[in-house]
């Protein structure tokens, strides 16, 4: 097989594997997984706009709109004035944010140890530094 034909078919069947493990650690927390995802997000980035969440995410504001509602009922996002722009609002986590933002992201590092565990370090730089590679094309 082509190495690249090999490459894709291993990436595509990562990328399968992850989703499966993500829908299934998600569903136990009874939110969806877009609401998840814009918890990830407001969680490693702060508080921020409407727009550059929906960007961030990949969703129009319209989209995100009704997400942010839903999480604000759920008390784990809070939207707040922005301090130099009236007429933007800063959305952020709520302290029940938070802590689901920390589990969902002990969940992800246990992962990452355990699917990692059969590499040495030497491996373990390469997969580190080519990641991260493939990430700056994106």
């Amino acid at each position: 097989m082509h190495p690249l034909k090999n490459l894709n078919s291993l990436i595509i069947e990562f990328y399968d594997k992850l989703s499966s493990w993500e829908q299934s650690v998600v569903k136990e927390t009874g939110y969806t997984l877009a609401q998840v995802h814009t918890i990830e997000v407001l969680g490693s980035f702060g508080p921020m706009r409407m727009k550059e969440l929906a960007e961030r995410l990949g969703i129009t504001t319209g989209t995100l709109t009704v997400q942010i509602e839903k999480l604000v009922k759920s008390e784990l996002v809070e939207r707040h004035p922005h301090d130099d722009d009236r007429r933007s609002i800063l959305v952020g986590l709520t302290v029940a944010g938070e802590a689901l933002h920390k589990q969902h992201n002990e969940m992800h590092l246990q992962l990452t140890q355990d699917i990692t565990q059969p590499l040495n370090q030497d491996e373990l730089s390469v997969l580190t530094e080519s990641l991260r590679k493939i990430n700056q094309e994106f």
